[in-house]
C-alpha cells in the first residue's frame, strides 16, 4: 500500500513553497528603511496658516445656465464639462458640489488658510453695524410701499380680467356676425346648394 500522504496520480510540484527566511528577511529591510524615513524627517513646528476670510469676488454659478456644451475626451481640464477650479486643478461636475468644494477644507488649504474663524473684537462688529447702516439709503422700504405695491398689482389683475371679458364678447359678437345669411331658394339651388337627395323631379 501507499503511504496516506501521497496520492498516485496526482501531481503536487505545482503548488508554490514559500520561503520564510526570505520574507523575514524582506520584512526586517522594510522596517529598517522606514525608521531611517522617519528619523531623516525633522518634525518641524506645524504649519500655521490664516483665519478664513471672506470671498472677495462673485462666485458666477448661473453664467451656464440652460447652454449646452460639446463634450470631448482629449479636451483640457479646464474645458470640460462641469465647473473647474484654478486652485486645485479640478472638475467638478455641478454647482452645488461645486460650491461645496469651494467651501470645503481642502480648497482652503490650497489657498493657504484653515479653517477656524478669526474671533471678532466689540469694535470691529460696531464698525461694521455703521458701515451697514451707511449701505442702506433711508426710506427705501415701508409699510406704504408694500402697501401701494399691491394696490397696483390688485389693479394690474383687474384691468387684464375685464381685457379678458371684453375679448370673450367680441368673439361671441364675431360669431353672430359670422353665421351666413338666409339665401334665396332658388339662388340657392342654382348654385348647387339644394342638398342631397332632397330634389323634387318634375
Amino acid at each position: 500500500m501507499a503511504s496516506s500522504n501521497t496520492t498516485p496520480g496526482v501531481d503536487n510540484t505545482f503548488r508554490k513553497k514559500f520561503d520564510t527566511e526570505e520574507y523575514r528577511e524582506r520584512a526586517r529591510k522594510r522596517e529598517e528603511k522606514e525608521a531611517d524615513r522617519s528619523k531623516s524627517q525633522p518634525k518641524g513646528p506645524p504649519v500655521q496658516r490664516a483665519p478664513l476670510k471672506h470671498r472677495d469676488y462673485h462666485v458666477d454659478l448661473e453664467s451656464r445656465l440652460g447652454k449646452t456644451q460639446v463634450v470631448t475626451p482629449v479636451a483640457p481640464l479646464s474645458q470640460q464639462a462641469g465647473y473647474f477650479c484654478r486652485v486645485c486643478d479640478c472638475v467638478v461636475k455641478d454647482s452645488a458640489n461645486y460650491l461645496d468644494h469651494i467651501n470645503g477644507k481642502k480648497h482652503q488649504r490650497a489657498l493657504g488658510m484653515s479653517m477656524r474663524v478669526e474671533r471678532s473684537s466689540l469694535e470691529q462688529v460696531q464698525e461694521r453695524f455703521e458701515v451697514l447702516k451707511k449701505r442702506k439709503t433711508p426710506g427705501t422700504f415701508s409699510e406704504q410701499d408694500l402697501d401701494e405695491r399691491i394696490r397696483k398689482q390688485q389693479e394690474e389683475e383687474e384691468e387684464h380680467k375685464r381685457l379678458r371679458r371684453e375679448k370673450k364678447k367680441e368673439k361671441k359678437k364675431g360669431k353672430v356676425i359670422e353665421e351666413e345669411p338666409e339665401m334665396d331658394p332658388e339662388v340657392a339651388e342654382l348654385m348647387g346648394f339644394g342638398g342631397f337627395g332632397s330634389s323634387k323631379k318634375s
